[in-house]
């Protein structure tokens, strides 16, 4: 007679049907006309932009881009904006990228951290985080 117990493998919960995945550019350098001092409308300073993209719906089910939200279009986007014109403030740039972001339907929310670097010789960077949501 036996008198092992033998153990039933753990309920596995289905998988949820919706997720929640968020799509990111991190630290992405690069010169920017931007800022308010003389120097820098001759010489444009380098900036450091990251986004942090909610997304809506599901990651793309099929192993295609055509389904997804092309990073390269994100990257492209800010490095135009950087160039496109002459900005005053961080904080407006970071207001633009966010916007460009969220002008793609599958983006929900945005949150933009832009850093001017090479400002203090004892400080890395100073710069902002702005966030922005789609309205419900």
């Amino acid at each position: 007679m036996d008198n092992r117990v033998t153990a039933k493998p753990p309920a596995t919960k289905p998988v949820a049907e919706t997720a929640r995945y968020k799509l990111f550019v991190r630290n992405l350098v690069l010169a920017a006309k931007i800022g308010v001092h003389p120097h820098e409308k001759v010489r444009p300073p380098r900036l450091r932009v990251s986004v942090e993209l909610d997304m809506e719906g599901n990651p793309p089910r099929h192993d295609d881009l055509t389904d997804a939200l092309d990073y390269e279009r994100v990257v492209a986007g800010i490095r135009e904006l950087a160039v496109a014109q002459h900005i005053n403030l961080v904080e407006t740039f970071a207001d633009l990228v966010a916007r460009l972001c969220l002008a793609n339907p599958r983006v929900s929310g945005a949150s933009v951290t832009v850093e001017k670097l090479d400002v203090y010789s004892n400080a890395e960077s100073v710069g902002v985080t702005l966030e922005r949501r789609r309205a419900e």
